[in-house]
C-alpha cells in the first residue's frame, strides 16, 4: 500500500485515479509515500524520511522546496498544460476588460437610480469607450502551454501576434499557428506591442522580467496582463509608469499590495484555473504521474529529474536509482549486482543538472542487503526495489 498525503482540497476526479486497493489518501501521516497538493507552501516542513515524491496539481511550484527534495532525492511534478485552457480564457477576458473599460462601465452603471436611468447612460457611457483588439498587436511572452493557446487566440481575433521564447520547446513550436511572428528580443516585442501578456515561469533569471527599462519602451497606450506570476514585473516600476500616464492598465491575476487599489489596474484574484475542468484536469495529471513514478518508477514532467521511460517487463523486479550525476556511477551500481550474480535485463540512465536517475531491470528479487550495498556508494541518494505487479 501506498501512502498519499493531500493538502489543499484535490479534485475528487483526481483522487478516483487512487484505488482503495493500493493506495491510502490521507491529511495527515508519520510516513507519506506522496505529498499532493495545489498552492500549499511546504517551504517551512519537515520532509519525511519516507517521502518519494511530491506533485503539485499546476504548473508553478515556488511552494515547493525543490532543492531540498533534490537533495533528498524526491522528485518534483507539476502538471504543465492542465489548466492552458482555463488561463487562456481568462487573459482573453483580461485583454476585452482592459481595452473595453467594461469593468468600469459597469461599476458606474450599477450607482445610477431614477426614472432616467437610459438617458443618464446615454450621456455618460462615452467615458467608458475603449479600442477593439482587432488589427492591433499581441505580444506573448513565453511559449509555453499557455502562451501558445493564447497566441493562437490572438490570430483568430485578427491581432497582428509576436511571441519571444528563446527556449520554446518542440512540442510548443508543433502547436503555434503559421501566422505568430517570431521576436528576437524582449525589447523589440514590448516596444511593438498594444498588449503584451507574460506567459513565463519565476525562477531567478526572470524576477523582474519587466522592470523600468522594458516598460519605457512600451507605448503610453499598452496594456500589460500577468496571469503568470506576480514577481516577473517589477511592481516600483510599474506603479510609477502607472501614475505617470506611461502606461494604460495593468491586469493581474495576483494583486498585492497597493496593486488592488490602484485606478488602472484590473486586480483578479487569482482565478486563472479556477474552473472545475482545470482543477479536474490537474489533478488527474498529477496522479497519474505520481502513480508512474511510484508503481513503475516512469518520470514524466518532473521540474528536478529528467524524463526516463523505460516499459515495464511483466516478471522483472526493477530497482530506481537517484544519484549524483558523476562519473562512473553505472559501474558501480552494475557491479554490486554483478557480485551477487544479478543478470541485468534492461537498464537506462539520464542526467539532469546534479542529478541522475537511473532503472535497472532485472529477474530475480533483489534482498535489502543488495539495496544496502547500493545506497552506500558514495554519490548515490535513493534506491527503491519496485516488485512486479501480482496477476
Amino acid at each position: 500500500m501506498y501512502s498519499v498525503q493531500t493538502f489543499n482540497t484535490i479534485s475528487p476526479t483526481g483522487l478516483k485515479e487512487l484505488p482503495g486497493s493500493r493506495y491510502v489518501i490521507c491529511t495527515g501521516s508519520d510516513a507519506p509515500d506522496a505529498y499532493l497538493l495545489r498552492s500549499h507552501s511546504l517551504h517551512s516542513c519537515v520532509l519525511p524520511a519516507s517521502l518519494k515524491a511530491v506533485a503539485r496539481a499546476g504548473a508553478g511550484v515556488n511552494n515547493i522546496p525543490v532543492a531540498r527534495c533534490s537533495a533528498r532525492g524526491i522528485v518534483v511534478f507539476n502538471t504543465p498544460g492542465a489548466n492552458a485552457n482555463s488561463v487562456k480564457e481568462l487573459v482573453l477576458c483580461g485583454m476585452l476588460l482592459s481595452s473595453r473599460r467594461i469593468v468600469e462601465g459597469i461599476t458606474w452603471a450599477r450607482t445610477l437610480q431614477g426614472e432616467d436611468v437610459s438617458r443618464q447612460v446615454e450621456q455618460g457611457k462615452r467615458r467608458y469607450r475603449g479600442p477593439e483588439v482587432m488589427g492591433k498587436t499581441l505580444g506573448v511572452i513565453g511559449m509555453g502551454a499557455v502562451g501558445v493557446m493564447v497566441a493562437n487566440v490572438g490570430c483568430a481575433l485578427g491581432m497582428n501576434t509576436i511571441g519571444f521564447d528563446p527556449f520554446i520547446s518542440v512540442s510548443s513550436a508543433w502547436g503555434l499557428s503559421r501566422e505568430v511572428q517570431r521576436e528576437e528580443s524582449l525589447e523589440a516585442l514590448v516596444a511593438r506591442s498594444d498588449y503584451i501578456t507574460l506567459h513565463a515561469p519565476l525562477n531567478d533569471k526572470t524576477r523582474d522580467l519587466i522592470g523600468e527599462a522594458q516598460i519605457a519602451r512600451m507605448k503610453p497606450e499598452a496594456r500589460l496582463l500577468n496571469f503568470a506570476r506576480g514577481p516577473l514585473v517589477n511592481q516600483t516600476a510599474l506603479l510609477k509608469a502607472l501614475d505617470e500616464g506611461r502606461l494604460a492598465c495593468y491586469v493581474t491575476d495576483f494583486p498585492d499590495g497597493p496593486l488592488a487599489q490602484h485606478e488602472k489596474v484590473l486586480p483578479i484574484p487569482h482565478l486563472g484555473g479556477s474552473t472545475p475542468e482545470a482543477e479536474d484536469n490537474c489533478a488527474v495529471m498529477a496522479v497519474r504521474q505520481l502513480r508512474d513514478y511510484l508503481e513503475r518508477g516512469v518520470v514524466t514532467n518532473a521540474v528536478n529529474f529528467p524524463t526516463v521511460r523505460l516499459a515495464p517487463r511483466p516478471d522483472a523486479h526493477r530497482i530506481q536509482i537517484v544519484n549524483r550525476n558523476e562519473p562512473s556511477m553505472i559501474s558501480q551500481l552494475t557491479a554490486v549486482l554483478g557480485k551477487a550474480g544479478i543478470n541485468i535485463a534492461d537498464l537506462i540512465n539520464k542526467g539532469c543538472g546534479a542529478l541522475a536517475y537511473t532503472i535497472i531491470d532485472v529477474h530475480d528479487d533483489i534482498a535489502e542487503a543488495i539495496l544496502g550495498e547500493l545506497r552506500a556508494i558514495d554519490g548515490v541518494v535513493r534506491a527503491r526495489h519496485i516488485r512486479p505487479p501480482r496477476p
